[in-house]
């Protein structure tokens, strides 16, 4: 009985997909394509969900037009290509990394080197460092030795 619980606990544990029956292609070899794609398109109202796993309404007409797309003969990127024209390079769960996008993925990078440069040398800078200490002249140390001896 137990096993058999274990068992049932496991399999609803398992993650669910959004995805309806009556989205599924006949084709296998289309459908895997197609889920492979939508793994990597943004749900526009979810953020940071895939398609695949969205119930939102969008990324079901998302879903479809890849579908629609692949049964229509596109390859991966002529498809991925028709949403992003159409929605935006924001569709796409990962950016790509080429033309204007390359100062955003190099911006962080090159703060956190500044930053750090930055620090440095303030903190070489700093005024509270301890000066070093001059050597006492004659007079001083006989008034030293005097003040101890006291």
């Amino acid at each position: 009985m137990r096993t058999l619980l274990l068992a049932l606990s496991l399999l609803l544990s398992t993650p669910l997909w959004a995805v309806q029956p009556d989205e599924v292609l006949e084709d296998p070899v289309l459908e895997e394509r197609a889920r492979d794609l939508s793994q990597g398109l943004r749900c526009l109202v979810c953020r940071n969900e895939n398609i695949d796993e969205s119930n939102a309404d969008l990324a079901r007409d998302l879903r479809l037009a890849v579908r629609e797309r692949l049964v229509a003969g596109d390859t991966d990127a002529e498809a991925i290509s028709y949403l992003v024209d159409r929605y935006g390079e924001y569709v796409l769960l990962r950016p790509q990394a080429d033309g204007a996008n390359l100062i955003l993925w190099f911006a962080g990078p090159a703060m956190l080197v500044l930053g750090i440069g930055v620090a440095v040398v303030a903190l070489g800078r700093r005024p509270g460092a301890a000066p070093r200490e001059a050597e006492l002249s004659a007079e001083e140390r006989a008034r030293l030795e005097a003040i101890l001896k006291e």
